[in-house]
């Protein structure tokens, strides 16, 4: 297997280069090059270049990309993802919008595939085993696309092969205080087969929970209550509205990590050591298979027992039991559930695609944007509506490169990552690949995954720095539909809140772990951002776009329902464009530390108000923190004040680079790989996954969490103190990195 294969062009010159070459040491050939225009190491931003880019992006030829790109389902490592790969390659190669270099970089990853020959398969099955009932194991063929040969049946990735039989409960999200409740009902968990709904909890944490009480098997379905408002008759539905259509199925990874599960922290080449898969962690611990609502329905409305909770009911047209067991006098009177789970585990190559614009002043700083390519099926929103988008991004941008018209400060780096859907795989592999390259040279991760959900508004979610920068295009850039508004005005009409600093804002929101960007923020400590178009939350309550890696998710449901006149997919291909380009071509890189200022304002006031009293009674004092916290704010405010100077007056480049260099730099400093070694790749101190209900820095909350009904001097309080150290210890040294750099 070839792990590593990039085909590198520069000015008529053709070489095969190791990608670590081409991320490094991008070649510059002796004499001019005519695709690189003069560019002096004090040229700034050109306004007339952005509204060029920005006005030549075209909504149908992003319409196109999606008909393609969704024309066939393409799951991880299958042939027509490959033939994707070979699209990519094909189009960052063209002589007239290409880009400077396009490559491929392979891994050899662990991935999850049910059986052809023993499909997996739910069942009622009677005392005599005569087969009652069985769920659908496959889709409804509404569109012609749903049954071909390569729409991979609906099932749980990374669940183990199985056939446990027993009661069926119903657990509702599947939380582990949805188990408690049922024990507390007095309901015996041990064997029986357990039926949740997606939400509430990560999938994978489903079985994880029912797991802990001797549960046998779990079954998890949409509810049309939380996707569909309520909706689910078929005249209601898919094909005659976006509706998720009764036989819809979420497929999904229900991997507990991110990245190759038999290479943790190591890039999946053939040299790197592999875990044994049998003894690998992060796998569900039982069987697990997803189900539609109209069989859960059946399987739901039958069920005999106590009435579930209010806050468990759903919209299935019945009350909603809680079992075990099915009605005494009715069809299924003492008959239990069967779960036949047959999955096999496969080691297959995965492919990264690379584009590379190179960069005329600062060559070795990188802007990375990028999105999966692997879908569950066809995957028209998810992934493919963020890839059409990144072709036309990168279509505009090489053609302007390819007329030497220009050339960005820094390089560009288009990314086109495999195998996502199984668990973030391309990117984490990337990342573990080239850590320190990236770690010394990234100035910001840009990821547009699902660019489209609906056509209301812009969400953006990403680290206070890149706020400043997401506003400054939003506000240049009209928003789709009649209203004249700017996307930045519109946005404020959906989702806002009153910032201390700035008054009125569009609300940024924080990054967890759902797509590519994951390891970029957490395992790097990269500022970056997730770009999309979104719906408006004021009239529907779906968790997410109702076809959500169903077989549903096809170019027809975006082109009629999601986005007609494809008019949201040119917005975020405007705003994410916008975004690139001042990110590349800033003299001064437009990412403002200040703004971490009010994050930590705030986690600081709820540290204080909701833990201060509890931490007194153990004698833990919140003022260094307070201290710390003041430090950073007077060291911020000092760099924007330095910086504010530097424009007003001529800097030499080596002070630009050095303040440049602070501004990058400021996310690392608040990584530590020690402070949460449960959990795998979180590094960073202000965003790591939060257990607890108080919004605060995550370590000290979940230990505050855990230590609160334990003794005085515990090593739970310990643990306490320990996290308090620690993000004091990363605030200081925030601090200290923004103040001057000849200040030790």
């Amino acid at each position: 297997m070839k792990c590593l294969k990039v085909l590198g062009v520069v000015v008529g010159v053709a070489a095969l280069l190791g990608l670590g070459i081409i991320l490094g040491h991008f070649v510059i050939p002796k004499g001019a090059d005519p695709l690189a225009p003069s560019v002096s190491a004090s040229q700034d931003l050109d306004l007339e270049i952005l509204e060029t880019v920005v006005g030549q992006l075209d909504a149908s030829r992003i319409r196109e990309n999606l008909r393609e790109l969704s024309r066939e389902p393409h799951l991880a490592s299958s042939p027509r993802d490959e033939a994707l790969v070979q699209l990519l390659l094909q189009r960052w190669r063209d002589p007239e919008s290409g880009l400077d270099s396009a490559g491929t970089s392979t891994y050899e990853v662990l991935l999850s595939f049910p059986s052809q020959e023993q499909p997996n398969r739910v069942a009622i099955v009677a005392p005599t085993g005569d087969i009652l009932f069985s769920c659908r194991q496959s889709e409804e063929n509404l569109t012609g696309e749903q049954a071909g040969p390569d729409v991979v049946p609906p099932y749980a990735a990374y669940a183990p092969s199985g056939t446990p039989q027993g009661l069926l409960v119903y657990a509702n999200w599947g939380t582990e205080e949805d188990f408690k409740e049922l024990q507390t009902q007095g309901i015996q968990l041990n064997g029986t087969i357990a039926l949740t709904r997606y939400g509430g909890v990560g999938r994978g944490a489903k079985a994880v929970n029912a797991a802990k009480y001797q549960v046998a098997g779990v079954l998890v379905y949409t509810d049309p209550a939380d996707i569909n408002d309520g909706h689910s008759l078929p005249n209601e539905t898919f094909p005659h509205s976006w509706r998720l259509p009764p036989s819809g199925v979420e497929r999904g990874s229900y991997y507990e990590y991110f990245g190759d599960p038999l290479t943790p922290y190591l890039p999946a080449n053939p040299s790197s050591f592999r875990l044994d898969p049998a003894t690998a962690s992060g796998f569900p611990p039982i069987p697990t298979q997803p189900i539609g609502f109209e069989d859960a329905k059946v399987l739901l409305c039958n069920l005999q027992g106590p009435s579930a909770p209010a806050a468990w009911q759903g919209s299935l047209g019945c009350d909603y039991k809680l079992g075990p067991g099915f009605q005494p006098g009715g069809a299924f009177a003492s008959s239990q559930v069967n779960l036949s789970v047959h999955n096999t585990l496969e080691l297959r190559n995965s492919s990264n695609v690379l584009g590379i614009i190179r960069g005329a002043v600062e060559p070795d700083r990188y802007v990375l944007y990028g999105n999966h390519r692997d879908s569950w099926v066809h995957g028209a929103v998810d992934p493919s509506s963020g890839t059409a988008v990144l072709l036309e991004v990168s279509r505009v941008l090489g053609t302007l490169l390819k007329k030497g018209t220009w050339r960005p400060r820094r390089s560009i780096v288009f990314a086109s990552w495999g195998a996502e859907e199984f668990g973030l795989i391309g990117s984490t592999e990337f990342t573990e690949e080239f850590f320190s390259k990236l770690q010394e040279r990234t100035v910001a991760y840009i990821n547009v995954d699902i660019s489209v959900f609906a056509n209301a508004s812009l969400r953006v979610q990403g680290t206070p720095p890149v706020q400043s920068v997401v506003f400054s295009a939003a506000k240049q850039i009209p928003a789709p539909g009649p209203s004249r508004l700017s996307i930045y005005d519109n946005w404020i009409r959906y989702s806002n809140y009153s910032s201390p600093v700035y008054g009125l804002v569009p609300r940024l929101g924080s990054l967890g772990a759902g797509s590519d960007y994951a390891p970029f923020i957490h395992f790097l400590g990269i500022s970056s951002m997730d770009i999309a178009y979104t719906y408006d939350k004021s009239k529907t309550s779906a968790r997410i776009y109702p076809t959500y890696h169903t077989a549903f998710d096809t170019f027809g449901y975006v082109d009629k329902f999601v986005d007609p006149g494809f008019s949201s997919h040119r917005a975020v291909a405007q705003t994410a464009g916008s975004v690139l380009l001042r990110l590349s071509d800033s003299l001064f890189l437009p990412l403002n530390v200040s703004d971490y200022s009010e994050t930590l304002r705030s986690f600081l006031k709820s540290a204080q108000q909701d833990l201060g009293a509890l931490l007194e009674q153990h004698s833990i004092s919140l003022g260094p923190l307070v201290t710390a916290v003041e430090k950073f704010e007077e060291a911020a405010i000092a760099l924007d004040q330095n910086i504010s100077a530097l424009q007003k007056a001529t800097p030499n480049p080596l002070q630009v680079r050095m303040l440049n260099d602070q501004l990058m730099l400021l996310e690392r400093t608040f990584l530590n790989p020690r402070a949460f070694p449960e959990e795998r790749y979180y590094s960073h101190v202000l965003w790591a996954p939060r257990t607890s209900s108080v919004v605060t820095f995550p370590g000290l909350a979940n230990a505050c969490s855990r230590a609160m009904n334990t003794g005085l001097g515990s090593a739970a309080w310990a643990e306490v103190q320990r996290q308090l150290s620690i993000v004091v210890a990363a605030l200081e040294g925030a601090a200290a990195t923004l103040r001057p750099v000849d200040d030790l």
